[in-house]
């Protein structure tokens, strides 16, 4: 059983997913897969660029032709490294293709942890990218002051990382309700604040980490960073956006993991973007995980678990989705 989107439109298949004719290829048993926000972006048409649909998952090889993926081997996606595959919303996924690139879309972890902890291995690579971004504009973390915009799935992540990398993090958002429940998931100990509220300085780094960069969020965000201080675009842009008074073009910035350096209200300032994940980063994530004196306790982010058919209905109605992560359990075929 899978959920497919085909021609735009969420569907339930019933039989077994096609196997690929390349060899070489692997079948993946699902045990586990997370909804991203990029997958309902991709069911409403408006995510630009490759589709990633159904790419957050744990899951365990059980048939290879793959010397380096053995069957038994469990596995998470690395959806940036382009094969052949299938949807991860599924009870079984086939993936195909030059086996190099396997090996590196599929990357192993321990069978120890827990498959809630480990589906959030894909979303913490991009945040741990986004840090690394952000090193290479201002050095180490330690001491610095970080403000988050978006108290979503990916800017708790963020901010958690930042945290434990030394930063003073703070995070802000628009709606109280998403606030109060990220709140809750007591993942990280730091300042929480709505639009607007006083903050009692700037912050030298402000990562915007909503669905979109919209301009009211591009609006809070410049009001929060310092002169001469970095500006780092990690939610959805599309081609050609910019923002009234600030020169540059925020999509191009973010796809390219470049940095432009502005003005605002007569202030410089830089912006940079992030975008995707390398390999190290996913070795990052999985370390943060499965660290035995101190893991990051991502699965407290799971607001709500539900199976296929379920999963087919919330994309058929995502208005009705709340704050946290939804996590989506195969049913055996």
């Amino acid at each position: 059983m899978r959920v497919t989107l085909e021609e735009g439109e969420p569907r339930l298949r019933r039989s077994p997913p096609p196997c690929p004719r390349e060899d070489p290829g692997v079948l993946v048993n699902i045990e586990l897969a997370g909804l991203c926000r990029s997958d309902l972006k991709e069911v409403a048409g408006i995510r630009h660029g490759p589709s990633q649909f159904g790419h957050e998952l744990v899951g365990t090889i059980c048939e290879s032709t793959v010397p380096a993926l053995a069957e038994g081997t469990r596995v998470v996606l690395d959806p940036n490294v382009v094969v052949n595959r299938g949807t991860g919303f599924a009870d079984h996924m086939w993936a195909a293709g030059p086996a190099e690139l396997l090996r590196h879309a599929l990357q192993p972890v321990p069978h120890g942890p827990a498959a809630r902890r480990l589906v959030f291995a894909e979303p913490i690579a991009c945040a741990q990218h986004c840090l690394g971004a952000i090193k290479r504009q201002v050095g180490g973390l330690q001491g610095a002051q970080v403000a988050v915009v978006g108290a979503g799935t990916a800017g708790l992540l963020i901010a958690a990382l930042a945290e434990r990398a030394g930063a003073r993090t703070s995070v802000h958002n628009r709606s109280r309700a998403r606030m109060d429940a990220a709140r809750k998931a007591d993942l990280l100990d730091v300042p929480w604040m709505l639009f607007g509220e006083p903050t009692g300085g700037r912050a030298d780094v402000v990562v915007i980490a909503t669905s979109f960069v919209l301009p009211a969020v591009l609006d809070e965000a410049l009001r929060l960073v310092a002169p001469g201080g970095l500006l780092l675009l990690y939610g959805g842009t599309a081609p050609g956006d910019r923002h009234r008074g600030l020169e540059c073009d925020l999509d191009q910035v973010r796809r390219t993991g470049t940095i432009a350096a502005c003005t605002w209200q007569g202030h410089s300032l830089r912006v940079a973007g992030s975008y995707g994940t390398d390999p190290q980063d996913f070795a990052a994530a999985i370390g943060d995980l499965t660290d035995v004196v101190a893991p990051l306790r991502a699965e407290a982010l799971v607001a709500a678990e539900v199976d296929l058919p379920g999963l087919l209905g919330l994309l058929r109605t995502p208005d009705a989705l709340g704050p946290g992560k939804i996590v989506v359990h195969p049913e055996s075929s």
